[in-house]
């Protein structure tokens, strides 16, 4: 196969945000919306679909510890333990309610966890703050078709690409979740196909439904979820099917035992790219 694809990567200054909480709106039991407007928010961009910024959160002691933009880069607060996550910001508007506004969607895996525990008690006045995106991966030119799959963590992402894509490329969504409420995620977004496997099974059957898949040289594929349970997807499209490293995105977002995984490592160590 050959790749065909042309995907942009637009760089931007790095900045840290400080914004206010406007509302908190339940998605699904495991997941909360948390909507985040202030002055800061001006400027923001990220009009990739799977663009992240960088949340900074209370550590156990109370203490938000958030680090500092110098002319050498970003420094470590003098107090405090940082506390971060990676997550999708779905959605920007320049003229929301209160001003600009921005959602991110936080998936509650427990409320031990500083984002976890955070979301959970978000409330309308709380601030927060966040970094990025540093940089923005612009959808790939050039593809016939998209195929994502994902777990819940994912579902922000791949909203994103559904809403990129369609209605003129078609979007194939293959989503294994823990929470069946989720399956109703996208309905307000007309196209494509989706496919929702819950249960003990549902990442074998995830796979089993990639596996199924008509995959040609012009489908650009998408997967991100837990680490784990991607190694196998990658491993079907690389080394069966002879995908190139071009022609798909695999991120594993985070990974069973593993406190605030670098999702920028490499997700399968025995095949790098």
């Amino acid at each position: 196969m050959s790749v065909v694809f042309e995907s942009k990567r637009v760089r931007r200054p790095l900045a840290i945000r400080r914004v206010t909480v406007a509302r908190v709106t339940e998605v699904a039991p495991t997941m909360v919306r948390v909507t985040l407007t202030g002055e800061e928010l001006q400027g923001f961009e990220a009009p990739g679909p799977a663009d992240h910024v960088k949340g900074f959160f209370p550590g156990p002691d109370g203490i938000l510890a958030v680090p500092t933009i110098a002319d050498d880069g970003m420094r470590q607060p003098e107090v405090g333990t940082v506390h971060a996550r990676d997550y999708t910001p779905l959605e920007f508007r320049e003229q929301g309610e209160n001003g600009p506004e921005l959602d991110i969607d936080f998936v509650i895996h427990g409320d031990d966890g500083p984002a976890a525990q955070w979301a959970v008690n978000a409330k309308p006045g709380d601030t927060f703050a966040f970094g990025g995106p540093r940089g923005s991966l612009m959808p790939p030119e050039g593809a016939s078709d998209v195929v994502v799959v994902t777990d819940e963590t994912g579902l922000p992402a791949a909203r994103r690409f559904f809403q990129n894509f369609l209605p003129e490329v078609p979007v194939t969504g293959l989503f294994f979740l823990t929470d069946p409420d989720l399956r109703n995620y996208l309905d307000d977004i007309d196209g494509g196909t989706r496919q929702w496997f819950v249960g003990d099974e549902r990442e074998a059957q995830a796979e089993q439904a990639l596996r199924g898949l008509d995959i040609g040289e012009r489908t650009f594929v998408f997967l991100a979820g837990e680490a784990g349970a991607m190694v196998p997807l990658r491993r079907y499209l690389r080394r069966e099917l002879g995908l190139p490293a071009g022609q798909m995105d695999a991120s594993g977002y985070w990974k069973r035992g593993i406190v605030n995984l670098d999702h920028h490592a490499p997700l399968d160590p025995t095949d790098p790219e």
